[in-house]
Parts: structure tokens; sequence; C-alpha cells
């Protein structure tokens, strides 16, 4: 039986959730080059980087007295600066419902052993964040990258804790509204929604965040990397562009770029606007074909970057979660093969199914082409099954 192939291709299938795709237009050649080959503590290097902070404040409309601070090892590395530095000096609750959350409660758990509440919920849905108890810290991730589940708004955090909101918003930073004044502690990767290079994070801390690493010292040694204060005072220079190790000034660079790229659009609002068009424009293909349904259940709570879809229950039919794996990985390896769409396979410990990214650099019309050719895959894939 032969299948027949969409005309139309996106022009650029780049749907991988990280590293994304890079802004419309990019190429090597528009990335400024004095800096390379330059000690990242030269003077030219400490201002590039401190242009990089100050852009970010600029487009993320970052508070004033928030402090942001380039650090190594991606998002990963930026919570993991927050968690070992900031935690134990209260009770804290950790929530979970995807991957990087479940990665977070082992380390708060297993690596710093402490008794933290854990609030927990499927792939696909949120756990009851009424029941956060604000005297203490809490963990989450503002978006899940593997769950396509994201908290909707900021109202379940009080104004009046007493603990710190500390947020891994990695899949969330530039494309969705972060409310400053209800969180203490925000962290995210130039690898996702600007598709900047990976291996460096941002940190961004309160004053009550800054209050916390002054006024208390973890029971447990840190790495140096991990040090933020000396003398019992914040290491200013951090925030100011005088980074913890050497970071690549060709990724800066890259970074800066796409910050810049991001205001010729019209700053934040207008990549929020852009990944809901693209989520739209994929929830529209999903609501009128019988063989996809979005893995998150609550449409208030579906992400408009990271969209994971499952096979629906008259697809998956008789087949069983390897039978489902192998699916995806043919459906995958067809796309790519045609230059369709690359790394569209859902997350290895998520639920069977592909994922979608849909943030701002992405352009709506190759989402809307997409759409034909995942149909293609999925018939060919169930075909030659």
């Amino acid at each position: 039986m032969t299948i027949t192939k969409p005309d139309v291709r996106p022009a650029r299938p780049y749907f991988s959730s990280g590293p994304c795709a890079k802004p419309p237009g990019w190429t090597p050649s528009k990335l400024a080059t004095g800096s390379l080959g330059r000690s990242h503590r030269s003077k030219l290097g400490k201002a590039r980087l401190a242009h990089a902070i100050d852009l970010t404040r600029h487009v993320l409309k970052v508070p004033a007295g928030h402090r942001i601070g380039i650090v190594p090892a991606s998002d990963t590395g930026a919570v993991e600066m927050a968690l070992w530095s900031l935690l134990g000096a209260k009770p804290v609750t950790m929530l979970a419902w995807e991957s990087f959350g479940e990665g977070w409660v082992t380390d708060v758990a297993k690596q710093l052993r402490l008794d933290a509440t854990i609030l927990r919920a499927p792939y696909g849905e949120l756990p009851d964040l009424a029941t956060v108890d604000w005297g203490g810290d809490a963990v989450f991730t503002w978006n899940g990258t593997t769950s396509g589940v994201r908290v909707p708004d900021g109202d379940w955090i009080p104004d009046d804790r007493e603990g710190l909101a500390i947020c891994d918003a990695t899949s969330a930073a530039f494309a969705m509204d972060l409310p400053w004044d209800k969180l203490d502690v925000v962290t995210f990767s130039w690898q996702k929604v600007l598709g900047g290079e990976g291996g460096h994070g941002v940190l961004i801390l309160s004053p009550r965040a800054v209050e916390r690493l002054e006024s208390y010292s973890p029971a447990w040694p840190l790495p140096k990397i991990f040090r933020m204060t000396k003398g019992g005072k914040l290491i200013e220079g951090i925030f100011k562009g005088e980074t913890i190790n050497t970071p690549s000034m060709l990724a800066v660079e890259d970074y800066i770029y796409a910050l810049e790229w991001a205001e010729l659009q019209g700053g934040l609002a207008a990549l929020v606007g852009r990944a809901d068009a693209n989520a739209a424009a994929l929830d529209a293909w999903v609501s009128r074909t019988d063989w996809i349904d979005h893995l998150a259940v609550d449409p208030a709570s579906r992400t408009n970057t990271s969209v994971c879809l499952r096979f629906s229950e008259a697809a998956a039919g008789s087949l069983d979660a390897d039978g489902q794996q192998a699916l995806v990985k043919k459906m995958a390896t067809l796309l790519e093969a045609e230059e369709a769409a690359y790394d569209i396979a859902g997350y290895r410990d998520a639920p069977p199914g592909i994922r979608i990214w849909c943030g701002a650099t992405v352009d709506t019309v190759d989402i809307e082409a997409l759409g034909p050719w995942l149909d293609w895959a999925y018939r060919t894939a169930r075909t030659a099954a």
C-alpha cells in the first residue's frame, strides 16, 4: 500500500525540545566575534556578559532588585546551585509531575537527605497546588518539559509566604508570563525558548532569596561552582558578569543575538504570542486527528512550548508500552529521513508519544506543515508494523 507524502515540508524542521530551534534567519555569520579568543575576565569579556544580563532583564521584565547571574551546567546547574545553597533552613515541599521535577525530588530527598514533603501527580496532570505549606520552601517546575503540563498562573503562591518559591522555568522563560513578585528563585537555560547553545544556565534571585543566602549556611559542604557568598555576603560580581567558571564566549554571543532578535520581534509579549500561535496551530491539528491526543489532561494547564502528545486509545489498540515506543521510533526515523521533522520522540521516561516544540523561535507555518507529515508517518509506520 502506497501512502502519499505531503507536498509541503516545514521549511525549518527543528522541533526538538532542547536544544531548540534557532531564531528565524540565524546564521553563524551574524554573531559578533570580537570577544572570541579573549578572556572572559577582560574588560570586553565582562562587558559582553553584563550586556547579556542587561538584555535578559529587559526582555523578561525582571525587577531591578532581582539579581541575574550566568552560571555553569545549564538549567541543571542553576537549579542545583539554588537547592544546595538555599534549602535546609525551613521545611521544603517538592512538587513533581514529570521527569525533571522527579529529578529535583531525588536530589533533595536522597542527596541532601532532607525530610521533604513530596506532592506528586502522574504525567498529564498537576498535583493539588492548594496544599503547599508556604510556611516552608517549595520547589517546582513552571512548565513540565517532559509532560507538557504547566502551572496556569501564580495565584496559588501567597504574597505573605514565609518560605521561598524556587522555580525551574527552563521551558517557560521567554514564552510565558512569569509573576516575579511570586517567585524567589527562577532558573532557565539558553537552549530552550531562545534556541541558544547548551552548557550555560541563568539564575535569578529575589531580595528574599539573597537574604536567605546571607543569613543561612547549609550543613553540607558546597562545591566551588555552587558558592554564591563569601564572608556571609553575596558575591555580587557573579550577577554583574563575573562568572564562577569560564563560559563559552561564543555561546554568550549566540545568546545575545537571540535576545536582540527577541527585542526586534516586540519583546516578551511578542514571544509569548508566537508560542501561543504555534501551540494553537498544533492543537487544531490534534483536534481533527483521531489517532493522537494531548498528554496534558486539562486545557488550562497545557503548555505552549513542549507540547506532549500520546496515542489515542483507538490508535494504541492492542499495542503495549513497548509497542507504542517502537511505533514512535519508526515515526521519528521516517520523518528525519524525509527532513520533515527532527527529534520529535517523547522523553524517555514519559508515556510513549511524540513531543513537538512550539516555542517562539518556531514559525507557525512550519507547525501547520508538520501535521500532514505526522499523519503520513503514523500511517506508514502502522502499515509497516
